[in-house]
């Protein structure tokens, strides 16, 4: 039975927190919403939830967390009892989440050692429609997470939270590179991708439509950050995309019009990466090629727990 229902936020550690906080809050378009002593909260203008970045200043880069909703709070303890009998090392257990919003959650270790949290109960934060022409995130669409053994970590996710295959990328020369990973219709609310380490290799911010996809786009090239791959549009969730660098070399994505799927009648594919019609439909992107792929693959997260095998 899947508990989960969407994504609600990316927690980053940085050196430089002030840069990072800049970028977020500035040119990339997220709304500080809340700060204390090196810790802020950001959130897109258009979702209901409190944040979805939350930034920390600490003497090494990492990814802190990636947090998950239920629908209640019952849901909450039923995962958390779930998980526990099934060997899943608990770092908290169910009670109240003292960031913006409340609510009731806990937190967990995933197979490569990342914390999860999931959590009910969150107050909604007051958002608006973006307008047109406003080239800002609208929400937070997905997160892609690097993974040294990509099989063992569908395989945890599908087991313990529910995660279901949407499509995968794969090529003859290097297997299977990537899983695209459901829990909604939503055609992926994460991905997980083949990678030398454990790390963050991107997080993806809706968009209202193409033309503020475009705006926000060119908006972030000029200001000079570093565009890696795109303005295109993927084969696999038909969604566009341009990728960037923030200020400390995480990957971070534009994007707009993600698959909507039929659950009850969906079948996985698998699509060869190495046709240039699967990276990018239109064939407006710079070539997907070892140098743009690399980037993505970002520093290694030393921060993490090292899990026992399971």
């Amino acid at each position: 039975m899947r508990l989960l229902t969407h994504l609600r936020h990316v927690d980053l550690a940085v050196p430089d927190y002030d840069k990072q906080l800049d970028f977020y809050a500035g040119v990339w378009g997220l709304t500080k919403v809340a700060e204390d002593s090196g810790i802020s909260f950001l959130a897109a203008e258009g979702s209901p939830e409190q944040y979805v970045v939350r930034l920390r200043k600490a003497e090494e880069k990492r990814l802190d967390l990636v947090s998950y909703g239920t629908a209640s709070a019952a849901d909450v303890d039923t995962l958390a009892e779930r998980l526990l009998a099934q060997g899943v090392q608990l770092i908290t257990r169910p009670g109240k989440v003292d960031t913006p919003g409340g609510g009731y959650g806990f937190r967990f270790f995933d197979v490569d050692g990342r914390t999860i949290e999931v959590s009910a109960d969150v107050a909604v934060r007051r958002h608006r429609k973006i307008e047109e022409k406003e080239s800002i995130p609208v929400k937070l669409s997905h997160v892609v997470l690097n993974s040294p053994d990509l099989n063992r970590t569908r395989e945890w996710y599908e087991r313990h939270l529910g995660f279901r295959l949407s499509d995968t990328l794969s090529s003859p020369h290097m297997g299977e590179v990537m899983h695209f990973m459901r829990i909604s219709s939503q055609h992926h609310s994460m991905a997980l991708a083949k990678g030398p380490h454990t790390s963050l290799h991107h997080i993806s911010f809706e968009m209202r439509g193409i033309d503020e996809y475009m705006r926000g786009s060119g908006r972030v090239i000029r200001a000079g950050y570093r565009k890696i791959w795109g303005p295109g549009r993927h084969m696999a969730g038909d969604n566009t995309f341009t990728y960037f660098l923030d200020p400390h070399g995480n990957t971070v994505e534009y994007t707009t019009e993600l698959e909507v799927l039929d659950e009850d009648t969906w079948h996985p594919h698998v699509y060869d990466f190495s046709r240039p019609e699967v990276t990018d439909q239109w064939g407006t992107a710079n070539p997907m090629n070892e140098f743009v792929a690399k980037e993505s693959f970002n520093d290694p997260d030393r921060g993490v727990f090292v899990a026992p095998p399971v």
